[in-house]
């Protein structure tokens, strides 16, 4: 899958989807820490990426109509830390290494807008 890995999100995380299959990219590998989310989520529309992020901001349908999007990826866990964000995206993501990677954004019958807790 097409993903892009928002800053708040710990950069390990593009080794780890890359090694699952999937073709991931960082907003800081292009520059874009601290865009605006209307910057960010022109740029994931465009690529036509999944979005894997923390930012509450990015969840408002409103501002941010699904169907616009290959997909959007709130992950909201408990703990704080980058290390427990990145174990808790590991074990609970879409994106997941131990989920298979035979799905593609573009072929989604529907975008993928998950909100991720813990204990959902």
């Amino acid at each position: 899958m097409r993903v892009k890995l928002d800053e708040n999100l710990p950069a390990e995380l593009l080794d780890d989807l890359r090694a699952a299959g999937h073709d991931p990219d960082g907003l800081a590998e292009e520059g874009l820490t601290g865009a605006p989310d209307d910057v960010i989520l022109e740029r994931v529309r465009r690529e036509e990426r999944v979005l894997l992020t923390m930012d509450k901001g990015i969840e408002d349908v409103r501002a941010y109509p699904p169907e616009r999007y290959a997909g959007i990826v709130l992950f909201r866990p408990s703990s704080a830390g980058r290390g427990a964000n990145l174990a808790f995206v590991l074990r609970s993501g879409p994106m997941s290494p131990t989920r298979p990677t035979s799905c593609r954004a573009d072929e989604l019958e529907e975008p993928v807008h998950w909100r991720v807790e813990t204990n959902r």
